[in-house]
C-alpha cells in the first residue's frame, strides 16, 4: 500500500507555483482528456500560445482574471510509489492566512524562487512560516531556469543565499531542485539542458522522501471525537469511542488514562471500519473499546498513564490573525477549538508582533491585525490537554473562533506549556 505525502507550494507572484503543479500532473499522466481539452481551449481563447497549465489549479475565476493564486487550491494525484495531496498556497502578503491554512498539515513545503530575481523578501516570509509550522522537510525549487540560460552559478548563488537565511530558522532537511516549470525541466522528467544538477528530479525527489520518521510514535494521544452506543438489542452493553489517533501507537491490552476525570482502564479492543485491528497510529480513524465503563465524552482525551499532556488553562502560543473585521486585542473571549474540545478563551497578552520579513519582534503593538503572527498568552474558561507543537502538530495546535459569527478568526500554535 503506497503512503500518502501532504506538500504545500510557497512562493511569491509570478513564480510559477501553479503552472509546477500542472506540470507535475500533466507529465506524470494524472489528469483526465477533458481537462487536458479544457485547458488547452482557454489558452486559446486567451490568445496563448501555449497550454498554460496553471489554469488546471487556479480555478477561481477572480484567480484567472489576475493571473494569481488567491484561495487554496488542493489537488491529488497518485504514482507507483506514493499517493500525493498538493495545496497551492497564495503568493501574495495579504493571502498569509491561507498560506497558513494550506502548510499546516503538509509534510513538504515547496518554494519556489524565480531564478532571475533569486530570494525576495516573500520567499524569506515563506520559509519562515513553512518552518514555524513545523514543516518537516523543505524543497527549493529555483524556477524558470530556461530564463537564465541555464546557469549553474545562478542555481548556486540561490543556494548559497538561501542557506545564509536558513541558517536562522528550525529546519533541519532542505532540498534545492533547479527546474523549468514550463518546459518541465526536472519536474517529472530529468532535464537535458542541465547536466551540472546531478540530483533527482521533483517528483522523484518526493516518491523517495522518508516519512515514517516525522511521525509522533511516542505520545499516544487519542482525543474523542464521538461516542458510539448503538440501540439495538443485542448490542446494548456495546461502548465505543470514535476518533482519529493524533500521535503514538495504540494496542489492545495497553493501560490508558482518560482526560480531564483521571479514571484509568486497559483498552479491550480497538476497531477500523468495523474490522478489529492489532495496532492504532497515526492518521487512523478508529473505535477503542475500554475494559472498564467510565464516563467519556467529546473532547475527553485517551492516552498513557505514564506519558500525559500538559493539562493547563494558560497557554503561551503563537497566534496568526485571519479576521477582517476587527484584530485579536487583550481582554477579548474567543471561542478556542482544540482537537476535538472546545472551550473559551481570554487574551491576556499580546507580547509582540514578529515582523515576517525580517523575523524582528515589535513590541509596541497590543493588537494583532489580518495576517498579523505574533506571540500571545491566553486564558481559557476549562483545562486543555496539549503538547508543545514542535513536538506535537496536532495537540499542540488550535483555531479561535469568534463566537458571535461563529467565524474562525485565528489560527495558533502552542510554544510552551505551564502545568496548572
Amino acid at each position: 500500500m503506497s503512503d500518502l505525502l501532504r506538500f504545500a507550494t510557497a512562493g511569491s507572484v509570478d513564480d510559477g507555483k501553479s503552472t509546477l503543479i500542472g506540470r507535475l500532473l500533466y507529465d506524470s499522466k494524472s489528469l483526465f482528456s477533458d481537462q487536458v481539452e479544457a485547458v488547452e481551449r482557454v489558452s486559446a481563447d486567451r490568445g496563448d500560445d501555449y497550454t498554460d497549465l496553471a489554469l488546471l489549479t487556479d480555478g477561481l475565476r477572480a484567480e484567472r482574471e489576475q493571473g494569481i493564486t488567491i484561495d487554496v487550491a488542493y489537488r491529488y494525484f497518485q504514482t507507483p510509489r506514493r499517493k500525493f495531496i498538493i495545496a497551492d498556497t497564495p503568493g501574495h502578503i495579504q493571502y498569509t492566512r491561507n498560506m497558513v491554512t494550506g502548510a499546516s498539515t503538509a509534510d513538504v513545503a515547496l518554494i519556489l524562487v524565480d531564478a532571475r530575481k533569486g530570494m525576495t523578501e516573500q520567499s524569506r516570509r515563506h520559509a519562515f512560516l513553512a518552518t514555524l509550522l513545523g514543516v518537516p522537510h523543505l524543497v527549493v525549487c529555483v524556477n524558470k531556469m530556461d530564463l537564465v540560460d541555464w546557469s549553474e552559478d545562478a542555481f548556486e548563488s540561490i543556494r548559497a543565499d538561501f542557506t545564509d537565511f536558513a541558517a536562522r530558522l528550525r529546519t533541519h532537511d532542505i532540498s534545492f531542485i533547479p527546474v523549468s516549470a514550463l518546459l518541465g525541466d526536472n519536474v517529472v522528467d530529468r532535464s537535458t539542458h542541465m547536466p551540472w544538477f546531478d540530483g533527482s528530479t521533483l517528483l522523484g525527489h518526493l516518491e523517495r522522501l522518508h516519512l515514517a520518521g516525522d511521525r509522533n510514535l511516542i505520545d499516544a494521544r487519542f482525543p474523542v471525537q464521538y461516542v458510539i452506543r448503538p440501540q439495538s438489542e443485542s448490542s446494548r452493553d456495546y461502548r465505543g469511542y470514535a476518533g482519529r489517533v493524533a500521535s503514538g501507537v495504540m494496542r489492545a491490552g495497553d493501560p490508558v488514562v482518560v482526560l480531564p476525570s483521571g479514571f484509568e482502564s486497559t483498552i479491550a479492543s480497538i476497531e477500523e471500519a468495523g474490522e478489529p485491528v492489532d495496532v492504532a497510529y497515526p492518521p487512523m480513524s478508529v473505535v477503542v473499546r475500554l475494559a472498564d465503563e467510565i464516563d467519556i465524552s467529546r473532547g475527553d482525551m485517551i492516552c498513557r498513564p505514564a506519558n500525559m499532556p500538559t493539562a493547563t488553562q494558560d497557554l503561551d502560543v503563537q497566534v496568526c490573525w485571519m479576521d477582517e473585521t476587527a484584530p485579536l486585542r487583550k481582554g477579548v473571549v474567543y471561542g478556542l477549538k482544540h482537537t476535538t474540545r472546545t472551550t473559551r478563551a481570554k487574551v491576556t497578552e499580546v507580547e509582540y508582533r514578529i515582523d515576517i520579513n525580517t523575523l524582528h519582534r515589535d513590541q509596541s503593538t497590543d493588537v494583532l491585525e489580518l495576517n498579523d503572527i505574533g506571540r500571545v498568552r491566553l486564558r481559557t474558561s476549562t483545562p486543555v490537554f496539549v503538547d508543545q507543537y514542535e513536538l506535537n502538530r496536532e495537540t499542540g495546535s488550535f483555531i479561535l473562533i469568534d463566537e458571535s459569527t461563529n467565524r474562525t478568526v485565528g489560527a495558533g500554535i502552542v510554544t510552551t506549556t505551564r502545568q496548572d
